[in-house]
């Protein structure tokens, strides 16, 4: 007990300025991306959704860019550009995510973006085993398929997409597969993640739900 206290005593409490990742994983659809986006505005620290950064690279290489050069020069604000969920775009992100130059500048482009001064909050799908395992909060956001694909659903049907909900569950199944089986960084929970299951929890339950899971053992020194 007293050795857990120390170690606790030791810890960063949120809002010193120091160097602060909080990784949030889990599969699409979750509530990932509005939870991490909640958590970086109550904490005030900085935000990074990555599953845009290989859609900002694909879309420069689609303007002309080389792969490679587009992922040395990305910025944060590239992630901003209109049009980067696009069909065209993600089959362009889809081509440059194989090549291993890219994949390693972009790696370390993250790796940056977590350890920077003030903190920051990562989600993605291999944060908190890949990218940054060595971050002090590591959130595990899932639901159950059925529940992702009708999030997703209804995203697409207010777009104007035209699909059905069959088709949307389908694609949601076969994608955790691939996710979860393939040999290079796996989509899985890390060890020491917390564990928040969206399936029957509305958005601010499931926010305050991994608020507590942080402020539990890094208590935030403005509150």
């Amino acid at each position: 007990m007293k050795a857990e206290q120390a170690d606790r005593n030791d810890r960063k409490p949120l809002g010193s300025g120091a160097a602060f990742t909080i990784a949030i994983d889990g599969p699409a659809a979750a509530g990932k991306g509005s939870i991490s986006r909640a958590i970086a505005a109550h904490y005030g620290l900085a935000h990074l959704d990555t599953g845009l950064l290989y859609r900002a690279v694909g879309a420069q290489v689609l303007s002309g860019s080389d792969p490679l050069r587009a992922a040395e020069n990305l910025t944060v604000d590239d992630l901003q550009a209109d049009g980067l969920r696009s069909a065209e775009v993600s089959q362009a992100a889809a081509e440059v995510a194989v090549m291993p130059e890219v994949r390693a500048e972009l790696l370390e482009f993250q790796r940056r973006f977590a350890r920077r001064e003030g903190g920051a909050v990562l989600d993605g799908r291999d944060i908190g085993t890949v990218i940054v395992p060595q971050a002090e909060v590591k959130l595990f956001v899932t639901a159950n398929a059925e529940v992702r694909a009708g999030r997703r659903f209804k995203e697409l049907v207010a777009s104007g997409a035209e699909t059905t909900f069959e088709q949307v569950l389908q694609d949601v199944i076969a994608r955790d597969a691939r996710d979860s089986s393939r040999a290079t960084a796996p989509m899985v929970a890390a060890q020491d993640a917390v564990l928040i299951d969206t399936s029957e929890l509305s958005l601010s339950a499931a926010i305050a739900q991994a608020i507590a899971a942080i402020d539990k053992d890094f208590p935030d020194e403005n509150s």
